[in-house]
This record gives structure tokens, C-alpha cells and sequence, in this order.
């Protein structure tokens, strides 16, 4: 049975029960009828969600990097005001990364099980790996070349787009290579998969267009 609650109280108790010091968290929504889901996705379009059916999935950040909580719950709202039925929960979450903490497993690792928490038919995403020293950003950023990365200002961090079949970004595979290369000199860090899309078609075009800090990406 679906719950009464509307979609902004879901989010209220689904923050509530997140554990402490929590970084992110990807939501499910599924939509009741699910003739609205793309009306819902829409809505929803600054939280860069993914739908496949009923569903609709996004993620949100507790300190930058995604959706912010007010964000979403914001987001969520619009879709109370039009009279939308639901349910929300948390599919994945994740804890917030130290920012001294030394990762246990290497990069290449650490790719390959971000990959595989993915829908099945993900198809594009903008991710980010922070490195533990300022001392490996100029080392990092060559081996990191074919990702075309972007700086993080004031951060050792690194964001870079990636693409499962076509459009902009580079390749898993080559993703997935350019890690190894940074393990094989020892040069640690954390990962994380900030937005993700599923199942887009461009047309004419290199794919969807994120935008960060003002600017595309």
C-alpha cells in the first residue's frame, strides 16, 4: 500500500533515518501512475535523475559534489503541489569521506565497484577522485590526460566525464586503465560517481550537459 505521506514528508523521515555522517545517498522514487513518470523526471531535471519505467532515481549530497537535501526537498515539492503519488527510499548510500583518510583499495578497484553499482543501462556519468597528497596533482593530472579531468579549486581532486557506448566523456574501459596507471605508481585516493544518467539517445548531438558552479560540464 502506499504510504499517505506526501513525497517532501518521505524525504523528511528518509533523511531522518540516514546514519550518522553520511555522505550520499541515491533515491528511488516510483511514481504510482507511471503515465506521469516523465512528468515527475522532469520536475525533478536539476537533480539530474535517471528513469527506467516508474522509477525515477537521483542522488543526493549532504556536503557539495550533488543535489543538496534543500535541494531536493524543494524538488519535491513541485511535485506535491501537482498532486503526485509515490514512494521514496534510499537505494544506496554512502558515508562521508575523510579528508585525511588513506583509502583501503586501489583506485582501479574502487572504479570497477562504482561501475557496478550502476543501473544496467546507465549511460552517462561525471565523477570525481580526490587524491590524498597535493604532492601526486601534477603526476595525476598526466595520467589522468585521456579523461580530459578538471581541477577542483582549493581540492587534490580531479571531476571527469565518462560514457558507456557513445557521447562525450571517455570509455570505462579507458577510465578504468587511466586508474591502474595512478595504482601502479602508488598514488592513492577516493572515488566517487557524482550525477548519472540511464538510457539517453542523443541526437546530433555529443549527449546531456551537466552544469556545475555555473558552467557545463
Amino acid at each position: 500500500m502506499l504510504s499517505p505521506m506526501t513525497l517532501v514528508d518521505q524525504w523528511r523521515v528518509t533523511e531522518e533515518s540516514l546514519p550518522e555522517g553520511w555522505g550520499s545517498a541515491r533515491l528511488r522514487l516510483i511514481v504510482s501512475d507511471r503515465s506521469k513518470a516523465e512528468r515527475a523526471a522532469a520536475l525533478l531535471g536539476p537533480a539530474n535523475p535517471g528513469r527506467y519505467g516508474s522509477f525515477v532515481s537521483f542522488e543526493v549530497a549532504r556536503r557539495g559534489g550533488g543535489p543538496s537535501p534543500n535541494l531536493v526537498r524543494r524538488l519535491l515539492a513541485r511535485l506535491d503541489a501537482e498532486g503526485f503519488a509515490g514512494t521514496i527510499d534510499a537505494v544506496r548510500i554512502e558515508e562521508e569521506a575523510s579528508a585525511t583518510a588513506v583509502p583501503e583499495r586501489s583506485l582501479a578497484w574502487q572504479w570497477q565497484g562504482l561501475v557496478g553499482g550502476l543501473p544496467d543501462d546507465w549511460s552517462d556519468a561525471y565523477a570525481e577522485v580526490e587524491l590524498v597528497s597535493t604532492d601526486y596533482l601534477e603526476r595525476g593530472a598526466l595520467l589522468l590526460a585521456p579523461l580530459n579531468p578538471s581541477r577542483v579549486p582549493d581540492r587534490t581532486a580531479f571531476r571527469f566525464r565518462t560514457a558507456r557506448r557513445f557521447g562525450y566523456g571517455a570509455s570505462s574501459m579507458m577510465t578504468h586503465r587511466c586508474f591502474e596507471r595512478l595504482d601502479s605508481e602508488t598514488i592513492g585516493g577516493t572515488l566517487r560517481i557524482l550525477w548519472a544518467l540511464s538510457d539517453t539517445k542523443p541526437v546530433y548531438t555529443q549527449g546531456p550537459v551537466w552544469y556545475s558552479g555555473g558552467g557545463p560540464v
